[in-house]
């Protein structure tokens, strides 16, 4: 482990950074392709957000029970079986399936179980870093872990964009299996440590799944109202982020006139922005709680003003220049919020309690999507970013607010 570099932490954690490198390309692909195909067949701003509803219903409706499997089954299992589900669903599927019958219903259908497997993922990945590297290091890992969502942004769309304008949706999403497969085999040779020394609350709670699962739900939403107080500012990010990721082909097309290529190029912006947080955020990860929340109020704030910005210009570039602004301000939430909850609940509850921030983050993202995919379709898309920016600014502001409630000390967390 001491031979690894030293950016990625650790030898295991090396690993599973370029698991996550091939995963988030392909997840990159995947989006385009399917948010492209609905609203080319469709035309509905509306009707392209359903896929975006699909891929967060399953942590809505599974998230505590999920949490509850990833507490009490290996790890390493899930995260490969996962991987390897979304390939099958989205890529040899597909293949399969004629041209004549690869409907956007049936799309839907694959949409949901590709979101089953993804929401079986996300909370398994962030409960595994505890498992590879030290506390110190937490918020480091989780950075590094979503550099490689900006990776999959900036090469993913722009792929995708080329695929679908020389060959079409179908045929990427086809192409793309091969890069889920791949990321499975990364994962093969980890090995995480210390699993075993998980630490039950109560013998009668530990016999029973559902004991586990109110444990886990107790746990983050009575025990300890800091991390209540986490999870709801989670869900002000993910109502204004999750709806502006969706809706983003629809954004470019009706404000600036692109086409998949373009939007596909333009999309890379925005992962640039999230590269660039998430190599920042690998230097403050030792930082006192207060720093670190100040670090996410300012970004926040400046994707508010980005956002504002996106909606008085045509010019691509300055476009490109004010969305990589709000992949940067989107891009300090989550490393930062994932390590909170790393570093206070303990080792056997990380994985409930991770599912119970993806549930209800989930939730409100799904709503966000809702609310601005109805607006965009009812006014247009002015106002839609228009309020995204407006929703920035109010977890700008809740971030400021909880910083001063918690006193910027961690331990105040685990009271």
């Amino acid at each position: 482990m001491a031979e690894a570099p030293r950016w990625l932490l650790t030898r295991d954690f090396r690993l599973m950074w370029w698991s996550q490198v091939l995963s988030q390309v392909a997840e990159g692909v995947s989006k385009l392709a399917l948010l492209w195909f609905v609203y080319a067949v469709t035309g509905s701003p509306l009707k392209t957000t359903v896929i975006g509803l699909l891929l967060t219903l399953p942590p809505i409706l599974f998230g505590p029970f999920i949490g509850v499997v990833v507490d009490r089954f290996p790890k390493k299992v899930i995260l490969i079986g996962s991987d390897l589900a979304r390939g099958v669903l989205i890529g040899v599927i597909p293949c399969l399936v004629s041209v004549e019958h690869f409907t956007v219903a049936s799309l839907y259908g694959l949409t949901f179980l590709y979101g089953v497997a993804t929401a079986l993922f996300v909370p398994t990945l962030s409960s595994v870093v505890p498992f590879m590297v030290n506390r110190p290091q937490f918020t480091a890992a989780n950075a590094l872990l979503q550099s490689t969502t900006s990776i999959g942004i900036i090469l993913g769309p722009a792929a995708s964009g080329l695929g679908i304008a020389f060959s079409g949706s179908q045929d990427v999403l086809c192409i793309n299996a091969l890069t889920y497969f791949a990321s499975a085999a990364c994962l093969l040779p980890i090995r995480l440590h210390g699993q075993e020394k998980r630490e039950p609350s109560s013998l009668a709670e530990e016999r029973r799944f559902f004991g586990q699962l109110l444990e886990g739900m107790r746990w983050a939403l009575v025990s300890r109202q800091a991390i209540l107080v986490l999870i709801v500012l989670a869900s002000v990010y993910t109502f204004g982020s999750g709806a502006f990721t969706t809706l983003f082909p629809v954004f470019g097309r009706h404000l600036l006139g692109l086409g998949p290529v373009e939007i596909g190029y333009l999309w890379s912006w925005l992962g640039t922005g999230l590269l660039l947080a998430s190599i920042g955020l690998v230097r403050v990860s030792a930082w006192d709680l207060a720093r670190r929340l100040s670090v996410i109020a300012i970004s926040s704030a400046l994707a508010g003003v980005a956002l504002v910005g996106v909606t008085w210009t045509q010019d691509v570039r300055i476009a490109s220049l004010l969305v990589a602004c709000v992949g940067l301000g989107f891009g300090t939430w989550t490393p930062i919020a994932w390590g909170i909850i790393q570093e206070v609940a303990p080792p056997g509850l990380v994985g409930r309690v991770m599912a119970v921030y993806t549930a209800v983050a989930t939730a409100t993202s799904m709503l966000g999507m809702t609310v601005f995919g109805w607006v965009a379709e009812s006014f247009g898309s002015v106002p839609s970013v228009l309020g995204i920016g407006v929703v920035m600014g109010v977890l700008a502001g809740g971030t400021v607010w909880f910083r001063g409630q918690v006193g910027g000390d961690r331990d105040e967390l685990k009271q």
